[in-house]
């Protein structure tokens, strides 16, 4: 049965080498992640098969698209379609909540 209340600290947190720590809540359709990156690192450029919501709830850097470059903070929202590529770079240490839908 689906539990139908739960709460970020109560989901398992994996942290991968790198420092990104998340913790992901699994649907059939849809994953919400809350992604906790540290201050100075820079992703590479790289696309997702699935279409994907980003909330910034805190931290600050800067999102490059090919339709351009923002800084981004609190607030931010982005809205990658499928296959659309991207690249951040977090100055300050950030925390994310992903809305990642199955292909």
């Amino acid at each position: 049965m689906t539990q139908h209340y739960l709460t970020w600290d109560g989901i398992p947190e994996s942290v991968a080498p790198n420092g990104i720590a998340k913790r992901a809540l699994e649907g059939t359709g849809a994953a919400l992640v809350t992604v906790r990156i540290p201050a100075g690192f820079a992703g590479e450029r790289h696309s997702h098969p699935h279409e994907q919501f980003v909330q910034v709830i805190s931290g600050s850097g800067v999102l490059t698209t090919e339709q351009g470059e923002w800084a981004f903070g609190p607030g931010s929202l982005f809205h990658f379609p499928r296959d659309a590529w991207h690249i951040a770079r977090f100055e300050t240490e950030t925390v994310l909540v992903e809305t990642n839908f199955r292909s």
